[in-house]
């Protein structure tokens, strides 16, 4: 898992719930060291008091020094620095005593506090705490004093400070007590240090190494409390700290009385400090046991490393923490989610501080995975998805309120009331799945009657393998998806995939092994996920290629919601970002549609008009695609010669991959309905051609009303047009085929000399309606070119389904013809001959002249 850090606190009302978007409105703050390094003088100054903010009788007015300590802000007077934070020790503590005894050895107050402030230089070597007691803390304090009377810009102040203290020489303080006030915050009392007895040699220029022990002790709790929560929510702009002290001073043997000093400071802006950047360079999800009778939970292991500007040096001892998360309501009290402990925290000055961190999730609170009110998504919901999609979520930190026995009390009261806000970066789960395939699909379409909002459908079982985080160590058991998915092809958006109703569901870890890392492998059957197709030129383009055979990679762009059985319990995940590729193999092997190979039989005419006829026929075909589809309606053109010249519809017909058999479709014969003038004199030819054995093909189209309720797709079909030879209509008879597999609808004829007449034998592939012919006029040949007779008969007769005899036809010799020798000779015995003529036929009220042209029909000579 990638570093997370924060460069700058986002703050927020301390109960306050947060997303990462109200998280991000808080102001950023910049990072302030706590104390200068080595090196650099300190550059603090007591702060310029308002006349408007303190009566005028205050002690906390400025003398005419008061400008003078200016000096101390910047440096050697020209280069302006930032204060350092620790100053509220090195310098209000320290400073107030070494002022206090300089103000002893003189009369002149208000001179020497004016020389005094000018003068002094101090500089900040180090703060470290040296022990945490139960009642604060042992800090060591370093640092280097001394008095510059260059500083001091008044000449005759300058002189007086110099004369006076070169006379006293050294000046010692006695045990003292500084408190520390914040009078801005209702003059709450931060804290009181016991300073232990100084010496400071106070002539011009002489340096003073300064190093003692201060025992520091917490004033007001709840008014520290209040200050801290208020710089957590980025309340605090400008800090006025207020030093007090009665120091009692000695010179040599000479006792200088008891002082009372005063001294304030100013921070404000980036001298402020913030809450430090951190890095987490660990994080391991795992179960733990949470009882002796078995019960587990989840545990967390996390290692930060928090940036250190500051030259201080701390042990903390082990601490305790409650993390809490956002509620629904802005205004709701936080819900505890887990406990964290730390182990011991050893802080150097100047060196990144490394920290482990435990934590403990018990359960999940019922508050946590609650749907808000007016919501569909829960607390939960809503800091998962914001983590998942790698949006910035915030968990809160507070001090628990079980504290580790080895935390002293007042520490655990500070932080059991102080929440801090903590930016967590989230973590995108970019090519989290890995594959994504569907098999067993079966699409369905909407029938005629379908409602206009009807669909599209697939069925299938879903197949996904997701890869899990590393950071994931504990059972997990995907027992239901749910999702809605936007579906692209070449980029472009085909439509949307509706799975929005939950799907069962079952999960398979397959754990790490070479350098691949661990995944889950989910199987889920979808049944009838509606499928909406918005852009038809795109489904066009699909079909296209997929008809030519080729794959078709269809991308899948969701947000799936998984149901998981957890240690925790049941979990819901919702809007998990998912994108994977749909494979969609097309007509492979090189085989094209007219690997459909339809056989038509079992024909039926429903109706008939003077120019249609309208059938019914039992087609079997082979479906050469890996996909099934259940057809609630569909319409297709037929065409010939690009003209349409008819149409079929199947209804409520479920078609599998390989031999689908005795699927009923209806067929309405119409050229000139459908096809105009043109479908008129294309028609007869074609019937023609088909019954004199030609080889014929047929095309289909479909057309903007193929599927009514999803003229989208129709329309996006209707550039594809499927050619296929012209299926063959079966025959009641086995011997109904000649030897090279054309039909052969004359079986056999038998020729009577003595009556010039002829006889024939017909096959009908109508099953159920009679056939009539109304006329014809056709020439008998022998060998091909040798004419043997003619018929002309204009009175109509039956052809009745199966085979029947047709009337005793008059023929018309050719008498001066080798083909009449032929069948001279031929008495008593067979002959093969040919025929070809026009024959008017009548089906019903429809009819039609066609032309024929028959070979190789076996004929009988009799006498």
């Amino acid at each position: 898992m990638a570093d997370q850090q924060s460069t700058s606190p986002l703050l927020g009302e301390a109960n306050r719930p947060v997303s990462s978007q109200s998280i991000q409105s808080t102001a950023s703050r910049e990072r302030t060291p706590l104390l200068a390094r080595n090196g650099n003088i300190a550059s603090y100054g007591a702060a310029e008091v308002a006349e408007h903010d303190l009566d005028e009788h205050d002690p906390l007015i400025p003398s005419p020094a008061t400008a003078s300590l200016r000096s101390l802000q910047s440096g050697q007077g020209t280069t302006k620095k930032k204060r350092r934070w620790p100053t509220i020790v090195a310098v209000t503590f320290f400073g107030v005593v070494v002022v206090a005894i300089i103000l002893g050895v003189f009369f002149a107050p208000a001179i020497v506090e004016e020389y005094a402030k000018e003068s002094m230089v101090i500089e900040p070597k180090s703060l470290s705490i040296n022990e945490i007691t139960p009642t604060g803390v042992t800090a060591r304090v370093q640092a280097v004093f001394c008095l510059d009377a260059s500083k001091v810009k008044n000449k005759h102040v300058r002189t007086i400070g110099r004369l006076g203290t070169w006379i006293a020489r050294k000046v010692e303080s006695e045990k003292s007590a500084v408190k520390v006030f914040l009078p801005e915050y209702g003059n709450i009392l931060l804290g009181t240090a016991a300073v232990p007895p100084i010496v400071v040699d106070i002539r011009n220029g002489e340096s003073n190494t300064i190093d003692f022990l201060a025992d520091l002790k917490p004033g007001d709790i709840d008014g520290i409390r209040q200050m801290a929560n208020a710089w957590l929510e980025g309340r605090v702009s400008r800090v006025l700290v207020l030093g007090k002290a009665n120091v009692s001073l000695k010179s040599g043997l000479i006792s200088l009385g008891t002082q009372t000093v005063a001294e304030s400071l100013v921070f404000e802006g980036n001298e402020i400090p913030s809450i430090p950047e951190y890095n987490i360079t660990k994080l391991n999800f795992h179960e733990v046991p949470v009882s002796t009778n078995g019960r587990r939970g989840m545990g967390a292991d996390v290692s930060l490393s928090l940036v250190n500007d500051y030259p201080i040096a701390l042990s903390i001892p082990p601490l305790s923490f409650d993390i809490l998360v956002a509620n629904c309501g802005l205004h709701q009290p936080l819900i505890r989610l887990a406990d964290a402990t730390t182990d011991y925290i050893n802080i150097v000055p100047y060196t990144d501080v490394e920290v482990d961190v435990g934590g403990i999730v018990r359960e999940l609170p019922k508050t946590l995975t609650q749907e808000c009110p007016h919501s569909n998504s829960s607390p939960l919901d809503v800091l998962l998805s914001d983590y998942l999609n790698g949006n910035d979520t915030t968990i809160f930190v507070r001090g628990s309120s079980n504290p580790s026995p080895e935390t002293p009390d007042w520490v655990s009261a500070i932080m059991s009331s102080v929440t801090v806000p903590v930016p967590f970066l989230g973590h995108t789960f970019d090519k989290l799945i890995k594959d994504f395939t569907l098999t067993d699909s079966k699409f369905t379409f909407p029938g005629f009657f379908a409602d206009e909002d009807d669909e599209p459908t697939i069925s299938g079982n879903i197949v996904v393998t997701a890869g899990l985080p590393k950071e994931m160590n504990f059972g997990v058991n995907v027992t239901q998806v749910m999702a809605d998915a936007d579906v692209f092809y070449q980029k472009k958006k085909l439509g949307f995939l509706d799975l929005h109703k939950w799907q069962d569901a079952t999960s398979e870890l397959i754990k790490a092994h070479g350098g691949e890392p661990a995944s889950l492998k989910m199987q889920s059957r979808i049944e009838k996920a509606p499928l909406h197709i918005t852009d038809s030129d795109v489904l066009g383009s699909l079909v296209w290629k997929y008809a030519n055979g080729d794959r078709i990679d269809l991308n899948i762009v969701a947000r799936v919601n998984v149901k998981l059985e957890t240690v925790l319990g049941e979990l819901v995940v919702k809007d998990l970002p998912a994108e994977g590729m749909f494979p969609v193999n097309g007509i492979s092997n090189g085989t094209t549609m007219a690997s459909l190979m339809p056989k038509v039989g079992n024909l039926k005419i429903l109706g008939t008009t003077k120019s249609s006829l309208k059938l019914q026929a039992q087609v079997n075909f082979t479906n050469p695609t890996e996909y099934s589809a259940e057809v609630g309606y569909f319409n297709i053109h037929i065409l010939n010669n690009g003209s349409i010249i008819g149409g079929a519809t199947a209804r409520d017909i479920f078609v599998k991959p390989g031999n689908n058999s005795n699927i009923l479709v209806e067929a309405t014969w119409d050229p000139a309905g459908f096809g105009g003038p043109e479908g008129a004199r294309i028609g007869p030819e074609f019937l023609s051609q088909y019954v004199s054995g030609y080889n014929t093909t047929l095309s289909f189209q479909v057309h903007k009303d193929s599927i009514p309720s999803e003229p989208n797709i129709g329309k996006a079909l209707s550039n594809i047009t499927v050619t296929i030879p012209t299926p063959r209509l079966s025959t009641p008879r086995s011997g109904d085929k000649k030897a090279d597999g054309e039909p052969r609808f004359i079986d056999d004829a038998t020729f009577h000399l003595f009556s010039s007449t002829a006889q024939f034998t017909l096959i009908s592939p109508l099953k159920y309606s009679t056939l009539y012919v109304e006329n014809i006029n056709a020439t008998a040949y022998y060998n091909h070119t040798e004419p043997i007779g003619r018929i002309e008969y204009d009175l109509p007769f039956k052809v009745s389904p199966g085979a029947s005899l047709s009337p005793k036809l008059p023929v018309e010799w050719s008498l001066d013809s080798v083909g009449y020798e032929a069948v001279r000779s031929a008495l008593g015995g067979k002959l093969s001959l040919d025929a070809r003529g026009t024959v008017g036929i009548r089906l019903g009220r429809w009819s039609e002249t066609i032309w024929y042209t028959g070979s190789g029909i076996g004929a009988q000579v009799r006498f």
